[in-house]
């Protein structure tokens, strides 16, 4: 016969039921995997969902990373929502956010399809790059986004809001590290760092890479460290394929990785394996890779609650987690200490400057824009942020590990075209840093079209208001003409000749990060040959007008559009005042209007203003509008001849074809200009562009019987459209694009544009 339990047995057995399932652990391991590890946040989200537990975390490279937001307070849709920001994906491809970008830096652009870096000092194999991405945004960020609480616990990793462990791998030794405790954004970054990706990072004088290499997926740290009563594992590692003899990618990843086990090593446990069939730096499908690890997730959550008995109350861990958002204030970080190294005394002090101004303490807030702006000079390499509690004054230090960048630049280029205008481009660089920064550029372009060369010295001074002194001198040759088709055939004649010369000295400044201002001042020898009659044969000679002049301008600019030629994110601005006068001479040929010659006639002064404005808004995913304005105010007068005067006069070449053609009804000394774009992306770095221009003389610049210039009787007479159609593809040197255009009122109104690189070259000194 049935006996009922005694009350207090049963008490007591409750109570020892009860203690048991109190007393279970949950240890939680997340494997690495790239951009597959994003699927770890669904894992997260969905075991938070049904309240269970995670006692302790374990991780790998991007598991390391999500392990940490985790271990340090972050809920699972914090996570969501900042993996799929903008900010987040700019980081993982080595972009600097938008904001900081440090535009007083950025060097001008030109036709260079690439740059590469080189030390003659070192042999061909240490000049290799040895890193795909800049690793200076991710390091900053790690930096400011965990050393708050770990400084808070004295970087250790078991007083977080849940104990945290991540591996990386010591190559030089052949074993994993265990990083249980130091700086935390440290441990993350290195266990982060995959190989020719992103740049390995030096700990305790070992040099460590991507924690996957032997380790990735660390369930024995887990069982060693924490010996957890149940195991839940994330595995999204990239399958292991068998190498062959024409994929140096798997070549390298198989001598590499060593083979990890995936499997919980303890009794009770659990993996989870989404679907994660993504390649490892492709960040662009966050949204459904969440989604995957939550539903694969939600598929076991009946064998998980089998096993797990123990329940996390959300409401007590959200409690928790608002006290650690306290632990993660930087505002309360004040920093009045640098410790540099890496770097020699004078480059030292250089970077000090850029930095800690008037020895006053600074917070990080203040430190963000002041390291990119220090982290985009083209100088240094690589710099590696950690920041430590001084205990004495309650303030930090911040040490600065780094290199200073190789000395010499060589970029080669080219322009190939179905059009005369192919072009040989070659720019070279040297700089040095020391106490001040030095940097010597030169470059050149062999064309039909074009030919012409560019060089500056440009010395930049560190400071509370950083300065540039840069001093140049450029010359070119346009050759605007209609018999070649090679650019390497010189054959004349030539209907236009324009050759420039000219000095300028400019001292510019930041205004905030995206924008400069500067001021300029030069002297300039400017000469055209052409003809005012289109019958002309290679035995006539072009008359020619030569116009010496000063000018002095002040200009500001922003830019931050995302490629140098055919942008589809980011803003242009640039609004420029230019003061000029000088003296024109004039030489008739045989063929001219004019008989007469004359030398240094002064022309009257005048004062030009001029701005333009280029900006793209997303609309739909991959879908874009751009806008473009321009606009020109300008006293000029008339030069002797209305060839001349049209030649001085401001153009308006909105598309890369117009830039290679001397249009006349597209200049004036005023006018207002517009033009809209759209711009969808059906692939990545593939663009179709429909793009649509009015141009609007205030007075149009006529030709008289004589060959002289009258402006139109009524102003807003004439006005001018031009379209192009455009297939680009973005490669890694440049554009490769095709074109339809059309210029209205033009003698052939369509053209067929077909090109290879980028149609960018020194600047005109009357531009």
């Amino acid at each position: 016969m049935f006996k009922p339990v005694p009350y207090r047995t049963l008490t007591l057995l409750l109570s020892l039921s009860f203690i048991f399932i109190k007393a279970q652990k949950i240890g939680l391991v997340l494997s690495g995997g790239g951009a597959s590890g994003l699927c770890h946040i669904g894992v997260l989200k969905a075991l938070e969902e049904n309240n269970i537990p995670v006692d302790y975390v374990s991780g790998t490279s991007i598991g390391g990373l999500i392990g940490a937001y985790y271990a340090s307070g972050h809920t699972p849709q914090e996570m969501e929502e900042l993996v799929k920001s903008y900010f987040f994906q700019n980081i993982t491809r080595g972009d600097v956010p938008v904001k900081y970008e440090y535009m007083v830096k950025k060097r001008n652009d030109y036709a260079a399809w690439l740059t590469l870096k080189y030390n003659f000092r070192d042999n061909y194999l240490k000049n290799l790059p040895t890193n795909v991405i800049n690793s200076i945004p991710i390091d900053y960020y790690l930096m400011e986004t965990f050393t708050g609480v770990a400084n808070h616990f004295q970087n250790n990793f078991d007083s977080l809001l849940i104990p945290f462990r991540c591996v990386a791998a010591d190559i030089e030794n052949k074993k994993s590290v265990v990083f249980k405790n130091g700086d935390l954004p440290s441990a993350i970054r290195a266990s982060m760092s995959y190989p020719f990706y992103l740049r390995p990072i030096t700990i305790d004088g070992k040099l460590l890479f991507d924690g996957g290499l032997y380790n990735n997926f660390p369930t024995d740290v887990m069982m060693k460290d924490f010996n957890p009563d149940y195991i839940i594992g994330s595995n999204v590692a990239e399958k292991n394929s068998v190498p062959d003899d024409e994929n140096l990618y798997l070549q390298l990843r198989t001598l590499l990785m060593s083979q990890t086990n995936f499997k919980p090593v303890c009794d009770n446990g659990v993996i989870v394996e989404p679907w994660s069939d993504v390649s490892v730096f492709n960040f662009n499908n966050a949204q459904r890779l969440i989604d995957s690890g939550y539903a694969a997730t939600m598929r076991l959550m009946p064998e998980i609650k089998m096993k797990v008995q123990a329940r996390q109350n959300n409401n007590e861990l959200q409690d928790k987690r608002l006290r650690y958002k306290g632990y993660q204030n930087n505002s309360e970080i004040l920093i009045d200490k640098i410790e540099v190294k890496g770097f020699n005394a004078g480059q030292s002090r250089f970077i000090t400057r850029s930095l800690f101004y008037n020895k006053k303490p600074f917070t990080l807030e203040q430190l963000r824009k002041r390291y990119f702006r220090l982290a985009s000079d083209d100088k240094i390499k690589n710099i590696f942020p950690v920041i430590a509690y001084n205990p004495e004054n309650g303030h930090y230090t911040l040490k600065l590990q780094g290199k200073n960048e190789k000395p010499f630049y060589l970029e080669p280029g080219s322009i190939l075209s179905n059009r005369p205008i192919s072009e040989a481009f070659l720019g070279l660089q040297y700089n040095h840093l020391g106490r001040i920064g030095i940097s010597a550029y030169a470059n050149g372009y062999v064309g039909k079209l074009y030919t012409g060369s560019y060089s500056h010295l440009r010395f930049d001074f560190p400071g509370r208001i950083p300065l540039f002194i840069e001093p140049s001198f450029t010359a070119s040759r346009w050759d605007y003409y209609s018999s070649s088709a090679l650019f390497y055939d010189f054959i004349k004649p030539a209907y236009l000749v324009q050759e420039d010369r000219f000095g300028e000295i400019k001292i510019g400044v930041p205004v905030g990060n995206i924008s400069q201002f500067n001021v300029s001042g030069g002297l300039t020898q400017w000469k055209n040959q052409y003809y005012q009659t289109d019958a002309f044969s290679k035995a006539d000679t072009a008359d020619i007008t030569y116009f010496d002049y000063w000018f002095v301008q002040a200009n500001y600019k922003i830019n931050t559009l995302n490629r140098k030629m055919y942008a589809t994110e980011g803003t242009f601005l640039n609004a420029r005042a230019r003061y000029l006068a000088g003296n024109e001479s004039f030489v008739p040929g045989n063929t001219s209007i004019d008989t007469g010659s004359f030398k240094n006639k002064k022309q009257t002064p005048w004062l030009q203003l001029k701005f333009t404005f280029d900006s793209y808004i997303k609309t739909l995913r991959r879908f874009k509008i751009g806008l473009f304005l321009e606009s020109v105010y300008s006293t000029q007068s008339f030069f002797t001849n209305y060839q001349s005067t049209i030649l001085s006069a401001p153009a308006f070449n909105p598309t890369p074809e117009s830039q290679t053609f001397f249009i006349d009804a597209y200049r004036a000394h005023n006018y207002l200009a517009g033009g809209l774009k759209a711009i969808t992306s059906p692939l990545k770095n593939f663009d179709i562009r429909l793009e649509a221009y009015l141009f609007q003389p205030v007075l149009t610049i006529n030709r008289d019987i004589n060959g002289k210039s009258y402006y139109s009787a009524q102003p807003f007479l004439h006005r001018y459209f031009s379209g192009v159609a455009t297939v680009v593809y973005n490669s890694p040197i440049g554009p490769v694009s095709a074109s339809l255009n059309y210029y209205d009122r033009n003698e052939n109104p369509v053209s067929f544009f077909l090109h290879v690189g980028y149609i960018i070259f020194n600047r005109k000194s009357i531009d």
